[in-house]
């Protein structure tokens, strides 16, 4: 009889590659926050610039790491057979700038989660990233904003939404303090996400 069993779930230790193209700041959360953990690692990390400081913070704990570029990256499936090579089980967007490739989100469906700096849907798609979030949201007198975690689909900002942290955008604030808060709550919430999302998924 023919049994229904993904192989992911054989596996005690669930394997994270974080993907980031800047500093890290949120990678190094998410790592510091597994880094005893029994049951989920941080495996890997992923940067499509050979000089993102997150790959210093891949050094300082060890963790393997991969410099990827656009071709490969959207003209073939090297990044993906990487990651299956290295028994990646959920993928983690952390200021990672490029649009997933599609065959990478099917590998991973809903397995790849992505932290959004405003509370989507407003503040979303092509261009809004970092600082260029947080002017909008200065610019349109928002008395809110805060982050969105959501599942990655093809689209920049629209996969489902898993959980939403809030702000609030005084008077006085700039898009400098805005930025402030939403790295603050990025901190605090990110890896508990990520970890009760990789719970539910392998019922670990």
């Amino acid at each position: 009889m023919k049994t229904n069993i993904n192989i992911f779930d054989c596996k005690m230790m669930k394997r994270i590659a974080i993907f980031a193209s800047g500093r890290g700041s949120n990678a190094l959360k998410i790592i510091e926050h597994f880094q005893e953990h029994n049951q989920i690692e941080v495996s890997l990390i992923v940067s499509n610039k050979n000089k993102a400081l997150v790959l210093n913070v891949a050094d300082r704990f060890n963790i393997a790491k991969l410099v990827i570029n656009r071709d490969d990256f959207y003209r073939s499936d090297a990044t993906l057979e990487y990651l299956k090579s290295h028994n990646i089980d959920f993928v983690i967007l952390a200021g990672f700038l490029w649009l997933v490739p599609l065959d990478m989100i099917n590998y991973f469906n809903k397995r790849m989660l992505n932290i959004h700096p405003a509370l989507l849907p407003k503040y979303g798609g092509k261009g809004m990233y970092g600082m260029n979030v947080h002017r909008a949201v200065k610019d349109a007198g928002e008395q809110e904003t805060g982050i969105t975690i959501h599942y990655v689909d093809p689209e920049y900002d629209e996969g489902q939404i898993v959980f939403q942290a809030k702000c609030q955008v005084n008077e006085n604030d700039t898009p400098e303090s805005i930025a402030q808060k939403i790295h603050e709550l990025e901190h605090r919430h990110y890896p508990t996400v990520i970890e009760h999302t990789i719970r539910s998924t392998f019922g670990i």
